[in-house]
């Protein structure tokens, strides 16, 4: 069983390719320019975009790729230095290789040198219309030619002030080898820079020397093709033989609040990197930013994120922290050490209905994932696609945007954790375009690319659907009605009891392919039904255990149970001899959320 302690209503969380959503160029080249693919901006998101986001039943949105990245294309003019294609993924380069963190990406402005600004009125636009902001912090690893010329003042670059004829000292921002040169890896599959194209304003070889640690922590001055090459390891004071050059919390500091982390990391020195992000964060908290979605959060020690995270609290205590944490053993000590509130719950919910939807695995594997987390099942976020994950109506997914409903049901409404939902994917996107350097069934990320399925939402920033599809349309609208449904629901913020397995045992029905379970709390209660099959439709007598017949204060007779997605479905619970049964008859990918009517 699950009850919440925290927020009064569930969070829904829109994930957004900032680049791509206003993008009505529909040209699509493999390694096209800007000028010949197009690109999205700041100002695309207009308040009547903005209102149909929120419409969704959207709370937050996630703002991806907004610090500015590495990019092929010539902003020398604005004083900005031109990035080289060797260490540069894509034309549009990877948001997760950051070269400037106290600007903004300036391809999503209109005006360059105005950039920032039109940020901060996309962050005012997004608060006038009912949506908090989150963006991206990449705390692991920035590009490897990072260098700010936004700085405020008195702050320096990332290793500006490093000792570069040592591999590690506690305050160096970065890992070395030294007295030897980076050498660019050997590229496979046949790939190339920009697709063999040779760049019109940066034929240089990059230089980097003495050599530092690559991203994913590579410790040679060649890396593999296959490592993070176009990003450097940031050092948090460990050496390269483990050690902790920074002091460790105290046992059981787990269980203090952030105010008392505060007060812990007030006294203590503290390596120079963990001052450089916090003083990040703290800074977009000053532009209006209300969070962070924090990229591979595990691989940076617990001890830092106390330190960060208790600084963000102390400024908001509202802050939304998202963190991609993918061991489960971790979880614990980054959401009560590391005090996250939320983790991507990928490894275990996410994998197991992927697997599902490809008809491979069984519901039957779901209730016990929640068993498991249930300590900490609020702070588990909920997602069936993001940026870095295959589009669900890809043949290398799923096939059909439809088989999300049965497992986005599921997904949003069997814990009280925030739900996340990828642009595009409220509409079916498939990603089936050959981009450059990103590969399909994925929207790329480090391209200039359109999103068809969305393009055609968004009908030439009208935003109102006008040249989707019917079944686009039909998309659209159940995800609206389900997510309208998770954000006013008192009951998906209460507790939660599996009855599948209540059904498996003591019924004579059973079937894998539909999961059972109930939520409730004071004058709401739910009983949630989901078909995964995509071709048969099963009709059987549901029955509750006699522990919901005591909580839900059952007396005998019957209650109507009406359907909260649709409101074309009712049936029949009938209690009597503490046992409670109610028809169903669910279509293929068909789910209901029945409520008890009283």
């Amino acid at each position: 069983m699950i009850k919440n302690k925290k927020n009064n209503k569930k969070a829904v969380v829109y994930q957004v390719f900032t680049r791509l959503f206003g993008n009505t160029n529909t040209t699509n080249k493999p390694w096209g320019t800007i000028e010949e693919n197009g690109v999205g901006k700041f100002n695309d998101f207009t308040d009547k975009a903005l209102i149909e986001i929120k419409k969704l039943g959207v709370t937050h949105i996630w703002y991806t790729g907004v610090p500015h990245h590495n990019v092929i294309r010539d902003y020398t003019k604005y004083g900005i230095s031109n990035d080289n294609p060797e260490v540069v993924k894509g034309r549009a380069g990877s948001p997760y290789a950051v070269k400037d963190y106290y600007n903004v990406n300036p391809d999503l402005a209109v005006n360059v040198e105005n950039r920032l600004q039109e940020f901060e009125d996309l962050i005012e636009r997004s608060h006038k219309n009912g949506l908090k902001v989150i963006i991206d912090i990449v705390p692991n690893h920035v590009a490897r030619n990072y260098k700010s010329i936004s700085n405020p003042k008195g702050v320096k670059n990332f290793g500006e002030d490093d000792d570069t004829s040592v591999v590690y000292s506690v305050d160096n921002n970065f890992y070395y080898v030294p007295n030897t040169p980076f050498e660019m890896p050997d590229f496979l599959n046949g790939y190339q820079p920009l697709g063999g194209e040779k760049s019109t304003f940066f034929d240089e070889k990059f230089i980097e020397n003495p050599a530092k640690w690559t991203g994913n922590g590579a410790r040679v001055s060649k890396p593999h093709f296959n490592d993070w090459y176009e990003t450097v390891k940031v050092n948090y004071g460990i050496s390269p033989d483990g050690r902790k050059d920074f002091d460790e919390l105290p046992n059981g500091f787990e269980n203090e609040d952030y105010k008392a982390h505060y007060e812990f990391w007030k006294t203590k020195k503290v390596p120079n990197s963990w001052i450089k992000f916090k003083d990040i964060a703290l800074y977009w908290l000053d532009k209006g930013v209300d969070g962070f979605r924090y990229d591979m959060a595990e691989m940076v020690p617990v001890e830092f994120w106390s330190f960060m995270n208790s600084s963000i609290k102390i400024k908001n205590p509202e802050a939304f922290l998202l963190a991609e944490v993918y061991n489960p053993d971790l979880y614990r000590a980054y959401i009560r050490k590391g005090k996250m509130d939320y983790l991507y719950d990928k490894v275990q919910l996410y994998d197991t209905i992927k697997h599902i939807m490809q008809g491979h695995g069984v519901t039957d594997y779901i209730p016990p994932i929640q068993e498991y987390l249930k300590d900490i099942e609020h702070n588990m976020l909920h997602f069936l696609e993001n940026h870095d994950e295959q589009r669900i109506a890809s043949p290398n997914f799923a096939g059909n945007p439809f088989k999300a409903k049965p497992a986005m049901v599921v997904s949003a409404t069997i814990s009280t954790s925030p739900t996340m939902l990828y642009f595009g994917q409220e509409v079916g996107e498939p990603a089936y375009e050959n981009a450059g350097f990103g590969s399909a069934s994925r929207t790329s990320i480090f391209d200039y690319v359109g999103v068809p399925t969305l393009q055609r939402w968004v009908n030439n920033k009208e935003f109102d659907g006008g040249k989707s599809t019917k079944e686009e349309l039909e998309l659209r609208d159940f995800y609206q009605r389900l997510l309208n449904f998770t954000i006013k629901s008192d009951a998906l913020m209460g507790a939660y009891l599996d009855i599948h397995q209540h059904n498996k045992y003591n019924t004579e029905w059973y079937n894998s392919n539909v999961l059972s379970f109930v939520r409730w709390q004071e004058d709401e209660q739910l009983v949630v039904v989901s078909n995964f099959n995509a071709f048969d439709t099963y009709g059987f007598d549901l029955g509750l255990p006699p522990e919901i017949i005591r909580k839900w204060n059952l007396a005998e007779g019957t209650f109507i149970l009406e359907d909260q997605l649709y409101n074309q479905y009712s049936t029949v619970l009938k209690v009597a001899n503490s046992q409670a049964t109610c028809r169903v008859d669910v279509k293929p990918l068909e789910s209901f959320i029945l409520k008890v009517k009283r």
